[in-house]
């Protein structure tokens, strides 16, 4: 059994937390994010420390989520999220404008993406994205969603990859 509601989240020099009826609401120096908390899972404010409380087995669990989310909002509104994406294969490329992210994904057309509020995209080349933001969830599902329009194929790892991330490479037919 995890032990993670049990352990505090310590707040950063400049980070300050209010407990409000919607949920948690944190402000940074990056921007505002609220967590909402479960019926069945107190908050306690310690000085610069919150602590998960519950009374139940089911809140024990949510305690441990609610704690999780916490934290990342913490870190969100402190020094953000980001992700790195890498466009692998000839004539791939990308380039953010505006609100958009326009891709060359080796389609008959090139792929628009637009950004959702709250997040920067940025493009430090044609073959690399930066998504950052304060939201990690945000951050994931705009990577994941980027990524999906051309997932890396495993016999030339042609595709969308997150940076680091090793594609399994097949031999090809043999006849």
């Amino acid at each position: 059994m995890s032990r993670v509601g049990k352990s505090p989240v310590e707040l950063p020099e400049g980070v300050e937390a209010e407990i409000t009826e919607a949920g948690l609401c944190v402000k940074g120096r990056r921007g505002e994010l609220t967590v909402p908390i479960r019926g069945n899972v107190e908050v306690e404010q310690n000085g610069n420390e919150l602590l998960f409380k519950a009374n139940s087995r089911e809140g024990w669990a949510m305690a441990g989520t609610t704690r999780a989310l916490v934290n990342n909002v913490v870190q969100g509104v402190n020094d953000g999220w980001e992700k790195k994406l890498e466009l692998m294969g000839v004539g791939y490329r990308a380039q953010a404008r505006g609100s958009k992210l326009t891709m060359q994904l080796g389609f008959s057309h090139p792929v628009d993406y637009e950004i959702p509020a709250g997040l920067e995209i940025s493009t430090p080349s044609q073959t690399e994205i930066v998504v950052s933001g304060i939201d990690k969830q945000l951050v994931g599902q705009a990577s994941a969603e980027i990524r999906a329009y051309r997932p890396p194929e495993p016999y030339k790892g042609k595709g969308v990859r997150y940076a680091g991330e090793r594609v399994r490479r097949k031999e090809a037919k043999k006849k």
